[in-house]
């Protein structure tokens, strides 16, 4: 069974219609990306899966149990963490108090004080930099802090919205490198990306979004060599 599935979901801006019946699975242990331009429906995807917005129709199945009416902050207590565009960091607080700021769903001092060192062994910058205020940190620095928030929640799906964005090719890198790493600890990744190229070279299966729809679904793989992706996503002509 899929660990997340979309079902025909419509949601709206008012009476903007920004996704359009679309349908997603995600099975688990997967990283699979969702690819398309600059308003083609990719972050509201992502904020409809977490609750942010509610479908008018449709349904957003995890484990088998429909939470698309379920309030945001309850979606983080059945598994979903989210590191939004733009990172979203709290620039006032320190690295050390944004990291707890993400561990607010947990009880255990115990789990705490282990998910903080696995956070700070993916991210030793982080540690070097625990006590800094966090809105003095550099661009990939402030990416790492808020990958490491959305992972002190311990989540099952992590959900990535432009990781990349605004970082230099060999922090990209780093970032990339480090989806691939926190997947192999058991955590599945439905990841948004605009360098569809570095997306596709790390994720099993691939969906392009276009004005609201999917167009097109397949492997990483298969997208890559698809003429139509190379063309619009992948700068090949």
């Amino acid at each position: 069974m899929a660990m997340l599935d979309l079902t025909d979901i419509h949601t709206y801006y008012g009476n903007i219609h920004a996704l359009k019946g679309i349908s997603i699975t995600v099975n688990k242990g997967e990283i699979v990306t969702l690819i398309g331009a600059n308003g083609a429906g990719k972050t509201t995807t992502l904020r409809t899966i977490t609750g942010l917005l509610k479908p008018r129709v449709g349904t957003v199945k995890l484990d088998g149990e429909d939470i698309a009416r379920h309030k945001a902050n309850d979606i983080v207590y059945k598994g979903i963490a989210m590191v939004p565009e733009g990172r979203g960091i709290f620039a006032r607080l320190t690295v050390t108090e944004n990291l707890d700021m993400g561990a607010y769903s947990r009880n255990s001092k115990t789990e705490y004080d282990s998910d903080i060192q696995r956070i700070f062994s993916l991210f030793p910058r982080l540690k070097e930099r625990r006590n800094q205020i966090a809105g003095t940190l550099s661009g990939g620095a402030q990416q790492m802090l808020a990958t490491g928030r959305a992972l002190m929640a311990h989540p099952t799906l992590l959900l990535m919205d432009e990781p990349s964005m605004g970082l230099a090719p060999v922090l990209v890198e780093l970032i990339f490198e480090t989806i691939q790493q926190i997947n192999k600890e058991g955590v599945t990744v439905l990841l948004v990306e605009q360098n569809a190229l570095m997306a596709l070279s790390i994720a099993n299966r691939g969906y392009v979004l276009q004005s609201g729809a999917i167009v097109l679904q397949d492997s990483a793989e298969a997208l890559k060599k698809d003429p139509t992706v190379q063309k619009a996503y992948l700068g090949m002509e």
